[in-house]
């Protein structure tokens, strides 16, 4: 059960009540980076940026939102857990191919199942503004090399394909070596264009 509870911290977008949480995701076409304070066990409320630019590097968008998370539905058994999420993003957008800023909205849906050696995930977002539509899917299958106790740091290897419209015609499939400790995990791997990805999480 220690194992699973290393693993619940990372398929969370939000951590226990009272509890922050800061992630990012580092990549040469998308960068992330969100902190949000967990209201209750299942609500939380925070801000975020997001950079994204398109394949050939002609286009790019900058997003600032305030968000607000919910867990809706949770399932419990005992060696794994199932969980959907809701998020709702409010702000602003900028781009190089247009002035000034436009209203966005960004709501989305998170479904994930796991147990203490098997991670799945399935997420959709839609970034909207006007004359915009960056809407954006992700799907993440994992599993871990080995089970260890609670204050044992734990290794898995995760698989990533992920896609928006509007930026990009390719799908991006990164593999990627995930390293969990109790309150945090990091992420690095190389996608399927060759470049570098690094993702982060920690609950304080």
């Amino acid at each position: 059960m220690a194992g699973l509870a290393i693993g619940i911290a990372d398929a969370a977008p939000m951590g226990f009540k009272g509890s922050f949480m800061a992630m990012g995701d580092l990549g040469p076409n998308w960068k992330e980076g969100w902190v949000n304070y967990a209201l209750t066990s299942q609500d939380a409320i925070g801000a975020g940026a997001l950079y994204m630019r398109s394949d050939d590097g002609t286009k790019s968008r900058t997003l600032v939102e305030a968000n607000y998370t919910r867990l809706l539905k949770r399932w419990n058994q005992p060696d794994a857990q199932a969980n959907v999420w809701f998020f709702g993003g409010l702000g602003e957008v900028r781009g190089n191919d247009f002035s000034g800023s436009r209203l966005a909205l960004a709501p989305g849906i998170q479904v994930d199942y796991e147990t203490t050696r098997i991670y799945l995930s399935a997420t959709v977002r839609l970034y909207r503004a006007e004359h915009l539509n960056h809407d954006f899917a992700s799907t993440r299958v994992g599993f871990s090399f080995y089970e260890v106790d609670y204050d044992e740091m734990q290794p898995w290897l995760i698989v990533e394909a992920r896609r928006m419209r509007g930026l990009s015609d390719k799908t991006e499939i990164t593999p990627m070596v995930r390293l969990i400790h109790n309150r945090y995990f990091v992420e690095l791997g190389i996608n399927n264009s060759r470049q570098a990805r690094a993702n982060f999480m920690h609950i304080f």
